[in-house]
């Protein structure tokens, strides 16, 4: 695995860089990530290209043994841009203008971003896309930062029109899909159809749904045009992306057909912080991060792209600056993150960022310099880790413990129609893998087109759409099959099917589905139904049932129902059982530690301490 970091040559005097190339070749790194930030500085008046400065750093920096992973700057549009065509930015849910003075300030519905961005993204290319030093590209920055990826814009409304009658056919078609004859909601053309916001009450769900797709469709043409331009002017370099934690905005599998290398941005503390972890856990590994959150989006981004090829391209080095608090990692953490992601595969860890800049809106984000370019604490972790990654050596190949089915558009059914608070898809997906990874186990978040069968164990925590052929794959299982609640029950469309396609299955069918409010629970031993409860009848056995009589988990065959929302010990009770029933070599795993088994490598990782152990077998 190769180590990186991302620069940003224009922030520092020329003399400087280097002094900075050889200082990161010491310490065992040899990639550099630059240029995603820099349009206004290669291209300082339209048509006119500064490229003086960037020749010199690339030249710098290759001398120096590094390879270059260049980015198309697309993610900030200059200001002459902005002026010259206002109605390029992006609108809010309110209706208001997204504008210039930050980053990501363009609607991905516009046609005339889209071209300007596919012209820098050419230009760029085919001035440095043969250079020997780059071996990689990275397409924009962070699709979706910002919740930027709906835009609520004139151009976003025509452009969701067209998609609707591309998807539709006939407005027919449409009002019967949705049942648009609820509500008197029935249009007469698709030109009628205005976008979701702004409406007196809720919208209809199929019309939020249509329009989450829509978005996530632009900015997979979005990213499509500049993989393409970037193919053909840069032969033979990988083509990736920096996606992001917790971040459900885009259909990341979607986006991973157009490229090499899923690549995602690692923040364990902040995301801790800002995602919806309890108070206990934020106090236990508020200078660790929670133990899965890293090692979720390694195994979710890892099951993106067709070959598996993912990447670090952002590693948290010290503390943020964008969370409501913002804590330094304890001593040894940034090694660990660094040989976790080695132990899950990853091709390159790249920390952001080298030198912590002293101006604008990231002055207190840490670096692996401080702003007077002194080390910072992760320095010394950086070099120790370059150190271990040759030790260790070759991996083996992970065995295949469990598949965790997620889909995208399962959190999107679930954001638009939570039916309760707190039911979120993503988050029974996360609680699901930490209950699988506490149990020592390996595991890959897969969507639903992969081949399951390849696993003794199939998770599948909430998945209300099934693709065609879906359930009749889940039906030929030899494993052992744990599905969750919500799971089938909406077509494509939002709507409810006639029959539910996992009866048979599941040997019967559910009745009625419930919601729980905080403080009731249905307790059982050790473990408690809560926030869903799903009402089933059938041939299925109750193998838990709580003191009340409420059935938290039907087996039928191999196949187990949780009625409950699958998190605590909950589900780790019924994956524990499932576990064991596929014969599966499970290491239960205390709070604050976690395996990985890398074949004839086995990594133990404790978040208590930062300690990483490794054992050759």
């Amino acid at each position: 695995m190769h180590l990186g970091t991302c620069y940003f040559p224009e922030h520092w005097p020329r003399e400087r860089w280097a002094q900075d190339a050889a200082m990161m070749a010491e310490i065992g790194i040899d990639r550099v990530r630059l240029g995603e930030f820099a349009w206004s500085r290669i291209e300082p008046e339209p048509g006119s290209f500064d490229w003086e400065w960037l020749d010199e750093a690339i030249e710098v920096l290759a001398a120096a043994g590094h390879k270059l992973i260049l980015c198309t700057p697309t993610a900030t549009p200059p200001k002459w841009l902005v002026d010259r065509m206002p109605d390029m930015v992006a609108l809010d849910r309110e209706g208001r203008p997204r504008g210039f003075g930050s980053r990501r300030h363009y609607c991905f519905s516009h046609d005339g971003y889209a071209a300007e961005a596919a012209r820098i993204a050419r230009v760029v290319a085919e001035r440095y896309g043969r250079h020997d030093a780059v071996v990689g590209w990275q397409t924009d920055n962070e699709y979706g930062c910002h919740d930027t990826v709906q835009s609520f814009s004139a151009a976003a409304r025509e452009g969701f029109r067209r998609w609707l009658a591309g998807r539709y056919d006939s407005i027919g078609a449409l009002n019967e899909a949705w049942g648009n004859v609820f509500w008197s909601m029935e249009y007469r053309d698709f030109a009628e159809i205005e976008l979701p916001n702004l409406t007196v009450t809720e919208a209809n769900p199929a019309h939020w749904l249509a329009f989450r797709r829509y978005s996530s469709d632009r900015v997979i043409d979005f990213n499509r045009t500049q993989s393409q331009i970037l193919r053909e002017c840069s032969p033979g370099r990988d083509i990736m992306h920096n996606a992001m934690g917790f971040y459900t905005g885009y259909d990341h599998h979607d986006l991973g057909r157009d490229l090499d290398v899923m690549g995602w941005d690692s923040y364990p503390l902040g995301f801790l912080e800002m995602f919806r972890f309890s108070d206990t856990e934020k106090r236990q590994f508020a200078r660790s991060g929670h133990p899965d959150i890293a090692a979720f989006h390694h195994d979710l981004y890892r099951g993106t792209t067709n070959g598996g090829r993912w990447n670090v391209l952002e590693q948290q080095p010290g503390p943020v600056n964008w969370a409501r608090h913002n804590p330094a990692p304890a001593p040894g953490m940034v090694r660990l993150w660094t040989l976790e992601a080695m132990a899950h595969g990853a091709e390159m860890v790249s920390y952001f960022r080298w030198r912590q800049f002293p101006k604008a809106q990231e002055q207190m984000h840490a670096g692996i310099l401080r702003t007077d370019a002194s080390p910072a604490p992760a320095h010394g972790e950086v070099a120790q880790s370059a150190q271990d990654i040759a030790a260790i050596g070759t991996l083996g190949e992970a065995p295949k413990h469990a598949a965790l089915v997620f889909a995208y558009d399962a959190e999107w059914v679930t954001q638009i129609q939570p039916q309760g608070e707190g039911c979120s898809a993503l988050w029974a997906a996360f609680r699901s893998y930490e209950a699988l990874r506490r149990l020592g186990l390996n595991v890959d978040i897969v969507s639903p087109a992969a081949d399951v069968a390849l696993y003794p164990l199939v998770v599948i925590p909430c998945l209300p759409i099934l693709p065609d052929g879906f359930a009749q794959r889940l039906a030929q299982l030899d494993g052992q099959l744990v599905i969750g609640p919500r799971t089938g029950t909406r077509d494509p469309d939002f709507a409810i099917p006639d029959a539910q396609p996992l009866a048979d299955l599941l040997g019967g069918e559910i009745l009625l589905s419930e919601t729980l409010g905080r403080g009731i629970a249905h307790e059982g031993d050790g473990w408690a139904v809560t926030r869903w409860l799903d009402h089933f009848e059938g041939e299925a056995d109750a193998e838990l049932v709580a003191e009340d009589g409420t059935v938290a988990c039907w087996r039928h065959g191999n196949t187990r129902l949780c009625t409950g929302w699958p998190e605590g010990a909950l589900i780790s009770e019924i994956l524990t059982r499932a576990a064991l029933d596929a014969g599966l070599p499970t290491v239960p795993m205390p709070a604050h530690r976690r395996r990985r088994d890398c074949g004839h490598t086995v990594f133990t990782f404790d978040y208590s301490d930062g300690s990483v152990t490794w054992e050759k077998r």
